[in-house]
């Protein structure tokens, strides 16, 4: 069977953390940048290297590069001059001291709780056993007055081994040794640890710029910090899905167009400066999409966008005059009018069940189902023009639920999907090279998101409407201090940075009663931090609701199907 005959099958591996730098070059506030860095980014690298048929796009935020760059110079400077790392997690592994206050070990404790317990806990006996003891600090507090600094080096030390990925376990000599020793780590032991970490994240970029530099991966980005574009162009477009949704109490955001601009130039900026090369596709944050934001994309010079399937059924079903969904509708690209910019949309069953079912599945039996409804497909739609099956997902989050790390299944998930005769695993790029006829048209596109094809995670709950109130007072102080002409262009560039990450869309996705309220405590109380420095930067009084919390969780997760990302 030639190329044009097999089916085109696409996997979109989307890497993205949110923001967690601290205002003016504070502490790290989360440690999931370089943890998902040790484990994943770098795994995911390792699968594409040792598959050299297979092909896949993977997408960066912008904003996970910077932080990258960060923790790779921090490292080296505390290898290098002792400068301590400004991430406390990191900071506590790196010593060469331990905290002495009893808040902050018992707040050490509780971080190196925060792992899946299945596969990055259980599967290390002696970790399994200090967990165990920490336990004891849960109930009681008081009894963190017992633990020497040797449980807490040998406590922080398993927590980054259980985090290391398994190409990492593998091949790195160190992780080896630091793991048949077991117990009893001195300052020694834990540099070489953080010297293996450095190692990981000064690597992570690097390995994908070659894989592209060598046509087996293609690369794409998303709009600088994160926002979802739609609504920074036009809130209202949530009730285009939604229409009965309660929307904050504002008109709109102010200057959104501009705004939205920005975020993607600026992305482009950062995406060239570490790879070499201009992006030709966009997976817009979320995959939010409207017509304007695919308009706008084209108008930017990327061929290609994606979002999720609910998105192109809603749209497909508000044009179709009542006839119906056309046969076969979710594989292939679409245009937008006579847009030349096409858009692929998420194939949800298939990737849903690598990012939430496969998980508890031998691998051979989740691939050969996987391979099953691939050859399905392909039978249903034999003698199409165009036709690709777009598999977007998370590249990091699914990992920790599968066995090593999805090791045995990625590995032989793209080994049997490249061998396979009917179907040919390839790029968003290469399905327009290789297209026979242009891609179909839709006369508009309902504003969507891959969740639910709505803007409901993001806006529309009380406690999100609110953070959406605080965000455009905010903004609007920013357009009238900016024209006033008094800021130095560097105070102008540093408080556009800083407006950028109160734009991410992060904020918005915890924010709800139905979230566990750990995880809302943490992003809720870093919202108001990044938007009270906005106003430091910009020299104005920050209004006193700031210092109040506005949003928490329930504490319980399984209240409201909390859902983890994929």
């Amino acid at each position: 069977m030639s190329a044009d005959q097999r089916l085109k099958v696409v996997l979109c591996w989307h890497m993205h953390q949110p923001d967690y730098r601290g205002p003016a070059h504070g502490d790290f506030q989360l440690p999931w940048v370089y943890l998902h860095a040790i484990k994943d980014y770098s795994d995911m690298a390792a699968h594409l290297e040792q598959n050299p048929d297979a092909r896949a796009v993977v997408n960066f935020a912008p904003v996970l590069l910077e932080q990258l760059d960060e923790y790779v110079n921090q490292i080296r400077a505390w290898l290098e001059q002792g400068t301590r790392i400004r991430d406390p997690l990191l900071a506590a592994l790196a010593g060469p001291g331990l905290p002495l206050e009893q808040s902050l070990r018992r707040r050490l404790i509780s971080d190196c709780l925060r792992a899946n317990e299945k596969n990055l806990i259980d599967r290390f006996r002696t970790f399994r056993r200090l967990v165990n003891i920490a336990g004891l600090i849960e109930e009681h507090a008081e009894n963190a007055l017992y633990l020497n600094d040797q449980y807490l080096a040998d406590l922080l030390v398993w927590y980054h081994l259980a985090w290391m990925g398994e190409y990492v376990r593998v091949n790195d000599v160190r992780i080896g040794c630091l793991e048949k020793k077991r117990i009893g780590f001195d300052a020694a032991d834990r540099r070489h640890l953080v010297e293996a970490i450095g190692d990981l994240l000064a690597g992570v970029v690097g390995r994908y710029r070659k894989l592209a530099e060598q046509g087996r991966v293609e690369l794409s980005v998303t709009p600088y910090a994160h926002p979802i574009v739609p609504l920074l162009l036009d809130l209202h477009s949530a009730r285009e899905a939604m229409p009965e949704i309660t929307l904050p109490d504002v008109v709109s955001y102010p200057g959104g167009e501009p705004r939205t601009r920005w975020h993607i130039r600026k992305g482009i900026e950062v995406f060239e400066r570490r790879f070499g090369l201009r992006p030709k596709g966009c997976w817009p944050s979320e995959g939010g999409v409207s017509g304007d934001t695919l308009r706008l994309l084209e108008e930017e010079g990327f061929s290609w966008a994606a979002s999720g399937q609910q998105v192109l059924h809603n749209s497909l079903t508000a044009f179709s005059g009542g006839s119906g969904l056309p046969e076969n509708w979710i594989h292939k690209p679409y245009r937008l009018g006579e847009g030349r910019l096409n858009c692929f949309f998420r194939d949800d069953g298939l990737s849903d069940l690598i990012g939430f079912t496969y998980s508890s599945w031998q691998a051979d039996d989740a691939i050969d189902n996987f391979i099953q409804h691939l050859e399905s497909i392909a039978d249903a739609t034999e003698g199409e023009p165009n036709r690709v099956v777009s598999i977007i997902m998370d590249g990091e989050n699914a990992w920790e639920y599968y066995p090593r790390n999805g090791c045995f299944f990625l590995n032989a998930l793209y080994a049997r999907l490249a061998a396979h005769p009917g179907l040919d695993l390839t790029t968003f790029s290469e399905v327009l090279r290789g297209q026979r006829s242009r891609a179909p048209s839709l006369p508009e596109l309902v504003a969507g998101s891959w969740v639910y094809g709505t803007f409901s995670t993001w806006i529309g709950d009380p406690d999100k409407n609110r953070a959406w109130e605080m965000l455009a007072e905010a903004k609007g102080l920013f357009d009238r201090v900016m024209a006033s002409g008094r800021l130095t262009p560097k105070q102008r560039q540093e408080a556009e940075l800083q407006l950028a990450r109160c734009e991410g869309s992060d904020w918005f996705w915890w924010f709800g009663d139905y979230n566990p309220g750990d995880t809302v405590s943490d992003f809720e109380r870093l919202f108001r931090l990044q938007l009270s420095y906005l106003y430091e930067l910009l020299a104005e009084q920050p209004p006193a609701y700031l210092d109040q919390v506005f949003a928490q969780g329930s504490g319980d997760p399984a209240k409201g199907g909390v859902m983890r990302k994929n």
